[in-house]
This record gives structure tokens, sequence and C-alpha cells, in this order.
């Protein structure tokens, strides 16, 4: 088992904390049950087999989790986030499912060497502000012959685009590197390049379907998605205008919907590698 203590510089230490201060705020769980369908669908194309032993890093309250554990696997989920974790528990409990659920950090994961049979992470790990420690700890724990499935937003999908424009008015703290650089595909066959001996690059759709209108999603995303509501207490009441404003643009300009809701597709890399 390789998982020394890190020795965190006081600027990495700050950062960390105030990154799992972020996603602790708000409530994710309500954003992540708007995209669960598409993360079922995620699961159901790895095909899992019972008894299969996964991992789902960066769980948050379980959108890869309870799926893969429907589907027979030996489930555990890991996020940085207590009340996720929480709030993932009693619904498992609430199900009769039997998952456990990890606080810990995907950078530094408290799980012997090839413990998994399959690693999986949605818009998870990706946020972790050390990549490099990411892909290590995740080829790390997988089995050789083991699967690396992630699903990460692409730079010029929505979300990627959401994550821009608000990056304009907040940007993000100094040593933290944009997150959708895990969306790019030259970025992830650098960051993947050893130990694994096969790589799949997919591009897909996800679907944010709300029976609202954009001035009202802009508000529910503010209540409940951490980063969102983060960045509107970072600005004075001239800047949440306009960032406010700003955003209704690029939900209002990508709105499928024409019956005053809003259903909004954003694009992101589906990542499947196969360990060494």
């Amino acid at each position: 088992m390789s998982t020394a203590q890190d020795n965190l510089a006081p600027e990495m230490e700050a950062l960390k904390a105030k990154l799992k201060a972020t996603w602790m705020s708000g409530d994710f769980d309500k954003i992540a049950q708007i995209y669960a369908p598409g993360a079922a669908e995620f699961v159901e194309r790895l095909a899992l087999r019972s008894g299969e032993r996964v991992l789902d890093v960066a769980c948050g309250t379980g959108n890869l989790s309870f799926p893969a554990s429907r589907a027979g696997a030996r489930v555990v989920g890991l996020d940085i986030a207590p009340n996720l974790l929480e709030t993932a528990r009693a619904r498992a409990q609430a199900e009769g499912l039997e998952i456990r659920f990890d606080e810990g950090d995907a950078e530094q994961l408290p799980y012997e060497d090839a413990a998994f049979d399959t690693v999986i992470t949605m818009f998870g790990a990706m946020f972790a502000p050390r990549p490099e420690k990411v892909a290590a700890e995740l080829i790390r724990v997988s089995r050789p012959g083991g699967r690396i499935a992630m699903a990460n937003w692409t730079p010029t999908g929505f979300i990627g685009q959401m994550f821009k424009t608000t990056s304009a008015h907040v940007p993000p703290p100094p040593g933290m590197p944009s997150p959708v650089r895990w969306g790019d595909e030259d970025v992830v066959r650098e960051r993947l390049r050893d130990g694994v001996t096969s790589l799949e690059l997919t591009r897909r759709l996800i679907s944010f379907k709300f029976p609202l209108a954009v001035p009202d999603v802009i508000e529910f995303w503010r209540a409940w998605y951490g980063p969102t509501q983060r960045a509107f207490a970072a600005l004075d009441e001239n800047g949440q205008q306009t960032l406010r404003s700003d955003l209704e643009h690029l939900w209002s300009e990508h709105n499928r919907a024409t019956d005053g809701t809003t259903h909004v597709e954003s694009e992101y890399l589906e990542v499947v590698a196969v360990r060494g």
C-alpha cells in the first residue's frame, strides 16, 4: 500500500480546505439529481459484473455508486465532502443497498494497490488541484487489466463554457489548474500514458432539464451548486448582476426548450482506460 502521508505546502493545504468548503456549501445533491439518468447510462455502458469491486472517486451523493450497486457490483464511494456522504449513506440505507462511503481525497486514496476491478468518477476527480496525483492514484488502486472510467466536462461544452463565464468574473484560486483540461483528449492521453494499455475516448452529451425558466435556473444553481454560490458571494451587488446576466445569456443561448422551461445538453469526455 503506497499511501504515505502527503506533506502539503501551506498554500496547497489552504487550497484544499477552500475546495472542501466549496463542495460542502449549497447542496450538490440537488444538482446531481438533475443529470442522474445520464449517470445511470454511463454505468450501464460499463456492463459491470456481479461481485465486481468498484470504487467511485469523488462520488458526491452517489450518482454512479447506486446504479453500480444495483448492477450487482461491490461498491465503495469516496468524497471530500462529509455532508454529501451523509446523504448517500442515508439513501443507501433506505434502498437496502450495501455501499460503503468513505471520506477521503482523490489525490491520496486510502486503499491498497490493485484493490478494485473498476475505478469510476463522474465530474468529480477532475476538480482535484493536482491532476498528476489523481491519475497516479486511479491507476494505482486499479488491478492489472482493470478499468478506469471517467466522465469529464469538455472545455467547449456547455458546462465548460459556464465555468469559463464564471471565471471571467471570479478567477480561480492560485495553483488551481482548469478542471476542464481533463476533458481534452490530448491532456488525458498525457496524464494516463504511464500504466494503461488501452484508452478509449468518446464525446457524449448529458441533459439538464428544469421545469423552470432560465432566470429561475440561475437562482437554483446559485442556491445549490457550491462553486456558483461561492462565486456570487465573492462579488458586490453590481458584480452579481453582471454575472447573473452573463449566465442567463449563456443558458438562454443553449436552451432547447420552447415552452418556458429549460433544457440544455452539455458535452463531456468519456474516458475508459485499461490498466497494464
